[in-house]
């Protein structure tokens, strides 16, 4: 993740410490359960771990990395293998448990789980597709625990009603927002950027601002599952639509609004959002971005270090868009021993890239911040762990030397 609100704007959220290594100065405007303690280096972090709790979905989404649908699946890790699994998090001490689908509301355990999760002292997320969270279902999501609920909305009712195949889904999804915000649960909006999806930023953004939303993360696509499918952006719109929401993040700081604003899945964000810096003279801020980039390490320290998924089955993989690859099954052995285990080849390159990704990134200047991005969409792409990540903007003329401030 690259915190547009943090980096570009110097507005700190509970994860500061964890994502850039730095203690809090605003401690006491932060609720105590929504800090994060002060990473010693990146790549000592453990995992979040994305746990994908049940495939099924009342949703057909276009862009699904898993392909889940309204159906029931085989296989799927029991409630007395998950509370398992959780006992091994919790003593691995993982910084968040992450539970995802398909639709994970819908698992019959989902409360059980979570709450399971909750009582082992487990930082716990959601992400969800909101159309679930009636009244109830949000003030029990608060009552259980949870830290912070990620509702993906992905375009305004037109677009975002044909994103997820099902009419209506726009109005359910802002009521799942609504009951949140009523209850006081933390709420986030997710948003995956494709063609259609990007046209309605100006929007989405005024959306966000209308609701009293918290935080807004802005996902690139990483085709995986039905996302494969998904008509990606340019690269040079992959540029503008940053340039969009480097403005937005401009505004509400100026306008003294407490949203926390990031961008995933592509960490040549961070250096787009540098170059932007040096341009607008802002030279000592960016002297700052640019130890902050270099201590997180981008890419460096994300897939395979410090984000893990366990999939439905209980197969460990690096991300949750890398689910054609795994590292072992926590039926078999523990997670925190799978994840610690680099007999595997490519766990081994993850969690040590240098010498190993190759084209661009290999001599990009900005390998050290960015770490060749999501080895997921390179692998996905063309076959190759370590080729080049196709979805860098950047110009070969932006990618030979840094700047300086």
């Amino acid at each position: 993740m690259i915190d547009f609100s943090y980096l570009y704007a110097g507005r700190e959220s509970g994860s500061t410490p964890h994502r850039y290594g730095q203690a809090l100065k605003a401690a006491q405007s932060i609720p105590s359960e929504q800090r994060h303690a002060v990473a010693q280096s990146a790549s000592s972090r453990k995992p979040i771990v994305v746990w994908n709790i049940s495939r099924t979905c009342n949703l057909t989404c276009e862009h699904c990395y898993t392909a889940s649908g309204p159906m029931a699946y085989k296989g799927e890790l029991t409630t007395d293998e998950g509370k398992r699994m959780i006992d091994d998090l919790a003593e691995f001490k993982i910084p968040a448990l992450l539970l995802s689908g398909g639709e994970p509301i819908l698992r019959p355990d989902f409360f059980e789980l979570a709450e399971y999760a909750v009582s082992k002292k487990l930082r716990l997320v959601v992400s969800t597709n909101g159309t679930l969270i009636t009244p109830e279902v949000a003030e029990r999501l608060k009552k259980t625990g949870f830290t912070y609920v990620g509702i993906s909305l992905d375009g305004l009712r037109e677009v975002h009603d044909h994103f997820r195949r099902k009419q209506g889904a726009f109005d359910l999804t802002v009521a799942g927002f609504r009951n949140c915000m009523k209850v006081g649960q933390k709420v986030g909006l997710r948003l995956t950027l494709t063609k259609s999806t990007a046209r309605d930023l100006p929007g989405i953004f005024d959306f966000i601002e209308a609701e009293g939303i918290q935080r807004v993360c802005f996902y690139h696509l990483v085709p995986a599952g039905r996302g494969k499918g998904v008509e990606d952006l340019t690269l040079s719109e992959s540029r503008g639509v940053i340039d969009a929401i480097l403005a937005r993040t401009k505004k509400w700081a100026e306008q003294n609004r407490s949203i926390e604003l990031l961008t995933v899945d592509n960490h040549c964000d961070g250096p787009y959002l540098y170059l932007k810096l040096i341009a607008e003279g802002r030279t000592e801020h960016a002297k700052k971005v640019l130890d902050f980039m270099r201590w997180n390490g981008g890419g460096l320290y994300s897939s395979g270090v410090g984000i893990a998924d366990v999939d439905f089955n209980g197969n460990v993989h690096a991300d949750q868009f890398w689910m054609t690859y795994s590292f072992g099954n926590v039926r078999e052995r523990r997670f925190s021993e799978i994840w610690q285990d680099v007999s595997d080849p490519i766990m081994a390159g993850l969690k040590n890239r240098k010498g190993k990704v190759t084209g661009r990134c290999a001599t990009c200047c900005w390998f050290d911040m960015c770490g060749g991005a999501m080895r997921s969409r390179a692998f996905n792409a063309t076959g190759d762990p370590w080729a080049s990540d196709p979805g860098c903007y950047l110009t070969d003329e932006e990618i030979k030397a840094i700047p300086t401030a």
